[in-house]
């Protein structure tokens, strides 16, 4: 499903004591997994969608849930998932970290988020901050 312009970003702020009759059948394991409180998701669905189901994505998997939780950010994210971003001061004597984006989490406190990435297959343990990276162009 090609990604809809412009992005919806929002949370789903699912917890298991909640029930499962917000996740469709098919990817109710999966979700759970991902333990969605304070990511960021996209909002795939077509706007003109009659359903009550919302697609949404989290890097690179798709999720069938219902609306209801679904809460739209205003403040977008700098980022999503498979930018390709490098740190803009490194450590000194050290290479910047150059990598895509693999998980955007969300500080509701702070009203912003924050950023993950994957470098030569390999997810960094640590978080940035929008200001310390830039997009690479390729």
């Amino acid at each position: 499903m090609r990604r809809p312009t412009p992005l919806i970003y929002g949370l789903y702020a699912w917890l298991p004591a909640y029930g499962y009759r917000y996740l469709h059948p098919a990817n109710r394991r999966s979700f759970e997994l991902l333990e969605p409180v304070g990511k960021v998701f996209e909002k795939i669905s077509p706007a003109d969608d009659d359903s009550d189901w919302i697609t949404i994505r989290y890097d690179e998997q798709q999720f069938l849930v219902r609306g209801e939780l679904f809460k739209e950010l205003y403040n977008k994210p700098t980022f999503s998932f498979g930018d390709l971003v490098e740190e803009v001061q490194p450590a000194p004597g050290q290479l910047p970290h150059r990598g895509l984006i693999s998980d955007v989490f969300w500080s509701e406190r702070d009203d912003r988020a924050t950023f993950q990435l994957v470098e030569r297959k390999r997810k960094l343990a640590r978080i940035f901050a929008a200001e310390e990276l830039h997009l690479v162009h390729k």
